[in-house]
């Protein structure tokens, strides 16, 4: 895929992770910094930071954006998966993560969140992106993300629907 001006298409690698509680709910946080009449809410991801493995990168993400680290890995997807940006987006701020990237490639992880509710508080973390969180029922994810992250949570939830249900967990 290229960029209209012939330009590579590049993407940001990074990583996403769905966190389950015992009940098969979903972690989501509602992000800070989006825009005005966009859905605010979205699972933990992140950046992978030069010299760390998507594993490495998803337990980091997790407790700079939840607080909390207390979470065993159930699966790693099969593959990755992308997403592009909206022009818009890509041009806020003289461009967000400066203008490199067209939107990110994402390797997911199915988590089990072994701590209590009381262990996860966004607001103590270095870089606050959540200001509320919630479990919610894997099939809202889709209406809850912003549009044009929609089909990747579809695939998401198709990757790792075998964990929506507590008794497959």
């Amino acid at each position: 895929m290229t960029l209209p001006d012939g330009e590579p298409a590049l993407y940001r690698p990074a990583v996403g992770i769905m966190l389950f509680n015992p009940e098969g709910n979903v972690f989501v946080g509602r992000r800070i910094d989006m825009p005005a009449g966009l859905a605010a809410w979205q699972m933990p991801q992140g950046g992978i930071d030069p010299g760390e493995t998507p594993r490495e990168a998803a337990i980091r993400e997790l407790k700079e954006e939840i607080g909390s680290d207390k979470a065993e890995i159930l699966r790693e997807s099969r593959g990755w998966f992308d997403y592009d940006l909206p022009e818009e987006l890509r041009n806020r701020f003289g461009g967000l993560w400066g203008g490199r990237y067209r939107g990110q490639r994402q390797k997911w992880f199915a988590m089990r969140f072994t701590g209590r509710d009381s262990d996860i508080d966004p607001a103590l973390t270095e870089h606050p992106e959540f200001d509320a969180w919630e479990w919610v029922v894997p099939a809202r994810l889709p209406d809850l993300i912003v549009p044009f992250k929609r089909q990747l949570y579809l695939d998401v939830l198709a990757e790792f629907g075998e964990y929506c249900s507590p008794k497959r967990r």
